[in-house]
């Protein structure tokens, strides 16, 4: 789900609802906001001076080579292969035409679960429903998935609806556990064909290029 309160109520499980003690507990988001439970939100000066513990982890001999974040980095990807990850957003689209688009995908949910378009095979076409596991409360409409037969994932969010324009939110997911070094566009590129394919956001909101890519 979207929105950093939905850690808010893992936190707080045990303290206001006497329910599943979740911490300790870490939290990030794809904004990169990161922070645990003292505080009921993002904190920047916790994800440095966590950053910093790590490379003072690392760094314990003066006498070695200096361990750079990149070095811990590469290494994570060395051992567990790497998360290729991509955000574009369409900003200012017709709402009409960006609502029709995300019903049309809603109704397809069905026929698209295991197609194959571009390589990639649908295991699963879903609207995501959230279901708060600490006061059981349901946030529907979280997001259109494609979630694809090799891990790889395609999501489609609409924002912005109550103004004079909406934004659409394309979201992009691979994992390689032995390419590593590519550019994320190089490496999510045929994920943004088969999006295309998938939602003809370009047919329904006249854009070829996203606003901004994150």
């Amino acid at each position: 789900p979207t929105g950093w309160k939905f850690f808010g109520n893992l936190m707080d499980s045990k303290a206001l609802f006497n329910g599943t003690d979740y911490t300790p507990l870490l939290c990030g988001e794809e904004s990169f906001g990161t922070g645990s439970d003292h505080v009921r939100e993002k904190d920047g000066l916790f994800a440095v001076l966590a950053w910093l513990t790590i490379l003072a982890h690392f760094n314990q001999d003066a006498s070695k080579p200096f361990v750079t974040v990149q070095n811990i980095v590469e290494e994570h990807w060395a051992r567990y292969g790497r998360n290729y990850y991509c955000r574009y957003d369409y900003e200012g689209v017709d709402k009409a035409k960006a609502t029709e688009m995300m019903a049309a995908m809603t109704s397809a949910s069905a026929t698209n679960t295991g197609k194959t378009i571009g390589g990639f095979t649908i295991a699963t076409a879903d609207v995501f429903g959230y279901t708060d596991p600490v006061d059981g409360s349901v946030s529907k409409n979280q997001g259109i998935r494609f979630l694809m037969a090799d891990g790889s994932r395609i999501v489609f969010r609409l924002s912005g609806t109550a103004g004079s324009g909406a934004t659409v939110r394309l979201y992009l997911e691979k994992y390689d556990p032995k390419i590593l070094d590519k550019h994320v566009s190089e490496v999510v590129g045929p994920l943004v064909d088969v999006a295309m394919q998938l939602s003809k956001l370009p047919e329904y909101t006249g854009r070829n290029e996203p606003t901004v890519i994150t």
